[in-house]
């Protein structure tokens, strides 16, 4: 499995290069401003191109080195489809609620995902525990709580290698501790974001659930083909800044030509490719 490609048309389409009302801005964002209409700003798709391969280059390396990736968007239209793409790909997931200290103090969130699987195994075996019927209702509400905010990272057993984050001055706390702790982090940055809180800014609408589909599903196609050089031996050595940079000098010049060289891959044939991989990455870790 390749690094996955795209085209200007797909980003078009997706509605990547709509911003947001002029009114909401981060001069930060400057440029990558293409113009404005009807009083929303219009981002530069060429500058997004670029940026967005990179940010694939580096998932890429991350993944192939064995990095664990934290996808994070709590947002009503982004949540869903964050979840359906960690899972995809066998990464890890924060959708509903950004706990302060979910990084920065890991030493807390595990001992509360500690509990949290104690709970539930409490409750699997109530009977035998002589649990009451009320005990049991207590520990099941408290299970559903703790599982909206870990249940994406019950396995992650320890802080990520890499983080994607959706809306960031939404998920501005998950971005700082991220950046306490020199995670690297690839964001999609609309118009009222700060591209430098990032390591990997991706210029592009982080309101649109097309636009986040396309994201995670290219981003899905980069740790899938990590996983599968990490597989083959391919590849282990952890992402440098410099290899990115070239890689993203290199897709600049000749977008164009891919453009029109690009085809269009098939739901269908993606599922199966992507089934078939996530299948022998278990065979591998068993």
């Amino acid at each position: 499995m390749a690094l996955p490609t795209f085209t200007m048309k797909q980003l078009m389409e997706a509605g990547v290069h709509f911003g947001h009302h002029t009114r909401r801005w981060n001069p930060l964002m400057t440029p990558y401003v293409y113009g404005v209409k009807d009083k929303i700003h219009i981002i530069n798709l060429n500058k997004t191109a670029p940026l967005l391969h990179r940010a694939l280059v580096a998932l890429e390396a991350i993944a192939a080195a064995g990095g664990k990736i934290l996808f994070v968007a709590t947002k009503h239209q982004a949540k869903d489809i964050v979840k359906d793409a960690a899972e995809r790909c066998g990464q890890f997931y924060v959708n509903n609620r950004w706990l302060g200290g979910m990084l920065t103090n890991w030493t807390t969130v595990s001992q509360s995902i500690r509990r949290l699987k104690k709970m539930e195994s409490d409750i699997e075996n109530a009977e035998k525990l002589g649990l009451t019927k009320k005990e049991v209702g207590v520990m099941t509400k408290e299970v559903e709580k703790l599982r909206d905010i870990f249940g994406g990272i019950l396995e992650m057993h320890g802080t990520p290698q890499a983080m994607i984050v959706i809306d960031v001055p939404r998920e501005i706390n998950a971005v700082r501790e991220a950046k306490i702790l020199d995670i690297p982090t690839v964001a999609i940055c609309d118009t009222n974001a700060n591209p430098e809180l990032v390591d990997y800014p991706v210029p592009g609408n982080d309101d649109a659930a097309r636009a986040t589909q396309l994201y995670c599903d290219l981003f899905v196609d980069a740790i899938l083909s990590g996983i599968e050089k990490r597989l083959g031996g391919a590849a282990g050595k952890k992402v440098e800044s410099d290899m990115a940079d070239a890689a993203a000098e290199d897709f600049e010049s000749d977008v164009k030509e891919k453009e029109a060289r690009q085809k269009s891959k098939t739901s269908e044939a993606r599922a199966e490719r992507r089934g078939k991989l996530m299948e022998k990455a278990e065979k591998a870790d068993k």
